[in-house]
């Protein structure tokens, strides 16, 4: 049963994405006082009343534009095509602009039931401003401060009396994969990250076959981490578009710090990393950095070499020896050669990813790990201590403890480490090898 969809839309810069947070009752959403800072649609699900329903966060909606705000007006097409409400801000604070009276006439085509919010109604002395909005024809105003609050409780209440029952809910593009998967525990995480400009977005969009994140030339046009689940053959796969992740000199105050930390938090909660390297470049000293971050999350990896076609036959060794050289934290991790606007090579990256996964969850047992054990030991024997026996003690990822007489080199624990991850076929998986000393 699908979760009704409420889009958020309006106007640049009339509060949406604060409106978002304070509806879902936390930072959900990138937040600044310049226009523009929302681009891609980020949905959240928010619960009032005992209902649940799914908010989805636009860009400012524009008639016309340049070609960033075009693709950005495409996404709040897009999640209006797909709402079983429409919830309209406006700022009282300016009144009503001429932007307004187009985005109104764009909700009232659209033939979904519209919800005018007007946001910054900050006291008493200007609610009477947001009967101003009365004349864009999409009935009596909500006033509500997306900042301090005031009003939220009578939005969400109004919210919830207008939307339909769950059955009845339009069926949106993204609905059937994310309910489908909403309340399963084997729903697997995999995050795009990798410097801005290198295809991240692309890749995302082409992994979900649809048009999702806004892909544009300007570095740093994603800022949230988009998130949408596809449903497969192997089970339901979250896929998270992540902001670029830049040097610390680069990275401004504001919406670079949010978006980097949001980025991070994804690397942080998810099964598995997808690292996407420009390949007209090479493997950068900042990839290199991000890797000891995939490294660190304890998630494995999957290298992605995109704009593969655009690098000469003979350039190429020397691009794949930028890989090896830079990202040795990353074991054995694949390397897919993609160009994702023509799709090319994309389809290696699903196998990539379940062998990766299954690694990643793989239980060695006792008696096998330990003839392993034997074997290793015969073949090279410690110059000091013994492992009198093993044990795995947890995967995802696979986690091995040893049980020594003695103590062992820190040599000898990486030579322990490199032979279990070739007896087992442990291939790109992170694995962590523990000492207990009796």
């Amino acid at each position: 049963m699908s979760r009704p969809q409420v889009a958020v839309v309006g106007r640049p810069n009339v509060g949406k994405s604060s409106l978002v947070n304070r509806l879902a009752a936390r930072r959900v959403t990138v937040v600044e006082h310049q226009r523009g800072v929302t681009r891609d649609r980020t949905s959240v699900e928010v619960e009032w009343a005992g209902c649940a329903f799914d908010v989805v966060d636009t860009g400012g909606w524009l008639e016309a534009g340049d070609s960033l705000e075009e693709k950005v007006s495409r996404q709040a097409e897009a999640a209006v095509a797909g709402a079983d409400l429409v919830v309209f801000v406006v700022d009282a604070e300016t009144g009503p602009v001429e932007e307004d009276a187009r985005a109104a006439r764009w909700i009232r085509r659209s033939h979904r039931p519209v919800l005018l919010v007007a946001n910054k109604v900050d006291d008493a002395v200007r609610e009477a401003a947001a009967w101003e909005f009365v004349g864009l024809g999409l009935g009596d105003p909500v006033a509500v401060s997306a900042l301090h609050g005031r009003g939220a409780g009578e939005l969400l209440d109004a919210i919830v009396a207008r939307l339909p029952e769950p059955d009845d809910a339009v069926d949106g593009p993204d609905e059937a994969p994310d309910e489908a998967v909403s309340t399963s525990s084997e729903e697997l995480r995999v995050a795009i990250v990798g410097r801005p400009n290198v295809g991240k977005s692309t890749l995302f969009n082409r992994l979900i076959g649809e048009e999702r994140s806004v892909v544009h030339d300007l570095p740093g046009t994603t800022r949230d981490a988009v998130d949408t689940v596809v449903v497969t053959d192997d089970g339901p796969v979250r896929f998270i578009d992540t902001a670029g992740l830049r040097r610390r000199a680069r990275t401004e105050a504001g919406v670079d710090t949010y978006a980097t930390l949001r980025s991070l938090k994804a690397l942080d909660g998810a099964d598995l990393a997808i690292l996407v390297i420009d390949a007209t470049v090479g493997a950068t000293g900042q990839d290199q950095r991000l890797a000891e971050r995939i490294a660190g999350a304890g998630c494995p990896a999957v290298v992605v070499l995109n704009k593969w076609e655009l690098v000469s036959t003979e350039a190429r060794p020397a691009v794949l020896a930028t890989v090896g050289e830079r990202l040795a934290f990353l074991g054995d991790a694949p390397v897919i050669k993609t160009t994702a606007t023509s799709g090319r090579g994309v389809h290696r990256l699903w196998p990539a990813l379940v062998t990766a996964a299954e690694d990643y969850a793989k239980r060695v047992p006792t008696g096998v790990l330990n003839r392993a054990i034997r074997d290793l030991q015969q073949r090279q024997p410690a110059p000091t201590g013994k492992i009198r026996y093993a044990v795995q003690g947890a995967s995802e990822p696979p986690t091995f403890t040893l049980f020594v007489a003695g103590r062992l080199p820190a040599t000898y624990l990486r030579y322990v480490e490199r032979s279990l991850r070739e007896r087992f076929g442990l291939g790109s998986s992170p694995i962590r090898v523990r000492v207990r000393t009796e």
